[in-house]
């Protein structure tokens, strides 16, 4: 374990040489990992496959894509955002410079997630690059194929001592958080985030968790259920419904459970054939341990489609469960896999009610052509984030904040919002020498006039912005 210690402080040492405070090198760094990204594609897609069952649609769509973007826009963006931001004066500064100076944080912690390996590691990586720090990185030991590749090529590309990877199990990642950080962004389950956390406070290190919950989804009986299923099933069946957004179970009206069991079950036959088993674009479970937990939410549901299942292949059916008691076992837990449960409502009041009884989600979904509907339960209700008529797009804009509130997490992610969580924002006013007279108001010994003087500065806003 003095080992894991040794490459923390490496990288500490690496960061203090000061190199990554150039814009350039944080440029270079950053298209050495786009390289990456695409000179390698064949064997992430190898890897992934093994792993997931992914095909190569779902990587380049699900796992690259996203990272590819961001490094685009973090490379045209970069020189904006690291420049220093003039920001309105007092009357108490108005002949002064005053600004926000944006700093790296130092050496920082990514802890990556199994069921997206590549990108919850290598997508939180371009912002810290981007805002100039080192950072360890700690992929998921589950899915082990991905995880090894990621520790072979990323020294081949990007500063081998201010991007190191640290493999291994949870033994690992205990003693990787013994090590003090300037940020830890974690992705994963709540029970990991709680140790990620404590592990953290002992250095009062800020954290990002990023989580999940149980996402849920509204269908107003009044939408458009064809196009409705066809995106829940999409959302929902996705690498097995191993993903975090994904909607975790549905509320609607019990008079048209029946109609939306039939459509997303046709919508499962379109997307991956009569045997999803046989279809190349259905994943697969990423072991047997979760495999199990899956199969055991099952046990006394009414399964109204799917269900099939193979232990050997690691395989679940695109499943629906129908007439779900809100206190069953398949309620209590995100699923993370692809089951899908409807808990019937009489109401949009109803629906509101019951999510906000349960921990705030990481995404909220509605589907309904009732704009007023929609605004009235985004506005009554609380989430990472939402989607209106559709699943998870909410995650592909790069202008949106990605995170979590309550137990689905904290802290976001993507974008500039990347940058911004691993940069520290610093307050400064730089004064000249002169105008001490000026200055003379706030001196002792006080009187009536001075203090009637700088109250009145200060309640003034000077509203410049000059340099």
């Amino acid at each position: 374990m003095a080992q894991i210690a040794a490459v923390v402080s490496g990288a500490r040492a690496a960061y203090n040489q000061g190199k990554t405070r150039s814009v350039e090198f944080r440029i270079q760094q950053l298209k050495a990992l786009e390289r990456m990204i695409t000179e390698k594609k064949e064997e992430f897609v190898l890897a992934l496959k093994k792993d997931l069952h992914k095909n190569p649609f779902a990587v380049e769509i699900y796992e690259m894509s996203g990272i590819l973007s961001e490094i685009s826009l973090a490379i045209n963006k970069l020189p904006v955002w690291a420049a220093p931001e003039h920001v309105p004066k007092s009357m108490m500064t108005l002949m002064d410079t005053v600004y926000i100076h944006r700093e790296p944080l130092g050496v920082v912690l990514i802890i990556g997630a199994w069921n997206y390996p590549l990108a919850t590691v290598v997508q939180p990586l371009v912002g810290a690059i981007a805002a100039g720090n080192a950072a360890i990185l700690k992929p998921s030991e589950v899915s082990v194929n991905t995880a090894q590749l990621l520790g072979e090529i990323l020294p081949q590309y990007l500063d081998k001592d201010l991007y190191p990877i640290i493999n291994g199990g949870p033994t690992v990642a205990t003693e990787v958080l013994k090590s003090p950080f300037d940020h830890i962004l974690y992705t994963g389950g709540t029970n990991v985030g709680r140790i990620v956390m404590e592990a953290a406070a002992k250095n009062l290190t800020p954290v990002t968790l990023e989580l999940g919950g149980k996402s849920p989804c509204y269908v107003d009986k009044d939408c458009d259920l064809d196009v409705a299923c066809r995106r829940i099933a999409w959302g929902r069946y996705t690498n097995s419904g191993q993903t975090c957004i994904a909607p975790d179970y549905i509320l609607c009206d019990k008079s048209v459970q029946d109609e939306l069991v039939k459509k997303i079950s046709t919508t499962i036959v379109e997307f991956y054939g009569a045997d999803p088993q046989k279809s190349p674009d259905y994943g697969r479970i990423v072991n047997q341990r979760h495999f199990k937990r899956l199969m055991s939410l099952l046990e006394g549901a009414k399964v109204a489609y799917g269900g099939q299942n193979n232990e050997e292949d690691l395989y679940i059916a695109p499943t629906i469960v129908t007439d779900v008691d809100p206190n069953s076992k398949i309620m209590q837990e995100e699923i993370f896999g692809p089951l899908l449960p409807i808990v019937t409502v009489t109401s949009a009041d109803e629906a509101i009610g019951f999510i906000n009884k349960r921990d705030k989600p990481l995404a909220l979904y509605i589907f309904s052509r009732d704009k007023k509907l929609t605004k009235k339960m985004i506005a009554e209700t609380s989430s990472g984030g939402v989607t209106v008529n559709d699943c998870m797009i909410h995650y592909t804009v790069d202008t949106l904040p990605f995170g979590g509130v309550g137990k689905s997490g904290f802290g976001a992610y993507h974008g500039k919002f990347s940058f911004e969580t691993f940069t520290h924002r610093r307050a400064c006013v730089l004064k000249s020498l002169a105008f001490e007279k000026m200055n003379s108001i706030r001196y002792a010994p006080a009187t009536d006039a001075k203090q009637k003087r700088t109250l009145w500065l200060m309640s003034k806003r000077g509203g410049c912005v000059t340099m």
